[in-house]
Formats: structure tokens, C-alpha cells, sequence
């Protein structure tokens, strides 16, 4: 489903995103990798650059081709660098790459978001949720973090919240919904990539552990991939808005425990 499609991979040079790129040059796609870091193997075209301020965003859109059928929003900070350097990389970044390069997308095409299971309590946080995805561009992120109290090891969790809320919200948007372009996150539990020990800095051992033992083992790249990539291809085209957990069951486990059933 994915013969003759160009899709670009941010995020392509470890993990998750190195696992995307594989398997989608397997499938027949011509991958453009995105990444601060150069891959260890190029799997197709590769444009370094980062996500971190609305000037490299600038330099990085200008890099990449006029059209694409798929975006794929791998890239991602753990959380130990700080709150305001991971929302704005793990959020504010994301979302004005997708902004960007919204144009470029073919008409049916696809914008998927790496998200996780740690944004689980954006339900429970609606409005602060809110507050932060309504501010545009890159906002006062410090200002916003200091007016709701956020603690500073609390930026990663945050910034996946965001990112749902905004899946929802972006896919009834006109830049994207205009010209059909369909916008999904993918939400992976704990996987064994390079940063899984810096969320055991960032969660704790002892919750890292337990969502673990909820489902058994941790995840691998390889079972996140597979599930990104079909929300890239045609078979998802009634596929909108949509958050997939990727995890094990380990929701499933947690809204029974949370919901009491």
C-alpha cells in the first residue's frame, strides 16, 4: 500500500523513527529521512535539521520537496533536557513543521504523530491542555509553564497531551481537511529505544517497571512501525483524527483501573 508513495520520516536516525524508515523503503516507499544526528545507513534522501525554533523549521521546509504523500512526526526529546525545550521539539516544533508542509501533502495524503501513553491525562488536564495548544506559532512556553504551575519533569507527559489534542483538533482543520489530508498520532508504551532510560529518569523505575509488567514486556520499534506506516497508506483513508495505542494493552489496563471495571 505504499508502492510509489514519498513519505518523510523525522526523527529517521534512531528508535522508532529509524524502524519507520525501514520498513517503509521495504514496502516500497522512497523515504526522506529528517534528523539532527546523520543515520547510521541512508535508506533514501536525508536532510539534516531540527525542530526546535521557527528558524530552523524555516530551513528545514525550504530543504524538503514541493510533494509528499506522508509525514511522519517521529522526532522527540525525553524529557530531561527541561519542560520548555521539550514542548517546544516535542510539540510546538512538530506542529509548525506539519503547518508547514501542509501544502505540500497530495490531497488524500497523511500527517501521523508519534504520541504516547504518558498523554493519557490529557482529559483530565482539558483546560491547561487547551491554554497551550490555543497559544500560536512558538509561544512564551516558560510563561505559560510558570501560569499553570507545571514542574519542570513534567514536560514530557505535557507535551504529549498536547500533541493528542491537537491531532484531534488539526483534522477537521482547513489546512489539512481542505484537501483531504488525514491527521492520526500512533501512542507507543515504553519501547526499548535509546531513550528508554532517560524516561527512566524522567518516570521513575518504578512506573517504567509497572507499565511494563501490565502488558508483559516492552515494546520494540518494530511494533510501533508497522502500525504508523498503515496510517500513511490508503488502507487508513477513513482514518481521521484517530488516536492508535500502540502499547500491549497497557490503556486497556489502565482505563481499568482508572474507570474501575
Amino acid at each position: 500500500m505504499l508502492l510509489g508513495k514519498t513519505i518523510v520520516v523525522t526523527g529517521i536516525s534512531s528508535g522508532i523513527g529509524a524502524r519507520v524508515g525501514e520498513l517503509a523503503a521495504a514496502l516500497g516507499a522512497d523515504v526522506i529521512g529528517v534528523d539532527v544526528n546523520l543515520p547510521a545507513a541512508l535508506l533514501g534522501a536525508f536532510v539534516k535539521g531540527d525542530i526546535s525554533s521557527a528558524a530552523s523549521i524555516a530551513d528545514l521546509a525550504g530543504a524538503l520537496p514541493s510533494r509528499f504523500d506522508a509525514l511522519c512526526n517521529v522526532a522527540g526529546v525525553s524529557g530531561v533536557s527541561g519542560a520548555v525545550d521539550t514542548l517546544a521539539i516535542n510539540f510546538y516544533g512538530l506542529r509548525a513543521l506539519s503547518e508547514a508542509l501542509a501544502p505540500r501533502l497530495r490531497e488524500g495524503g497523511a500527517v501521523v504523530n508519534v504520541a504516547s501513553i504518558a498523554g493519557y491525562g490529557w482529559r483530565a488536564n482539558l483546560d491547561r491542555a487547551k491554554a497551550f495548544v490555543d497559544a500560536p506559532g512558538f509561544p512564551d512556553i516558560a510563561a505559560l509553564l510558570e501560569r499553570f504551575a507545571v514542574p519542570d519533569g513534567e514536560g514530557y507527559p505535557l507535551s504529549k497531551e498536547l500533541l493528542l489534542l491537537w491531532t484531534m483538533q488539526a483534522a477537521h482543520q482547513p489546512l489539512f481537511r481542505a484537501r483531504g489530508v488525514r491527521v492520526n498520532a500512533v501512542s507507543p508504551g515504553p519501547v526499548t529505544t535509546p531513550i528508554l532510560e532517560e524516561f527512566r529518569q524522567v518516570f521513575g523505575n518504578p512506573r517504567v517497571d509497572e507499565d511494563i509488567a501490565r502488558v508483559g514486556r516492552a515494546g520494540a520499534p518494530a511494533d510501533v512501525a508497522p502500525a504508523a506506516l498503515f496510517l500513511c497508506s490508503d488502507g487508513a483513508r477513513w482514518i481521521n483524527g484517530a488516536n492508535l495505542p500502540v502499547d500491549g494493552g497497557l490503556e486497556a489496563s489502565i482505563n481499568a483501573s482508572v474507570l474501575g471495571f
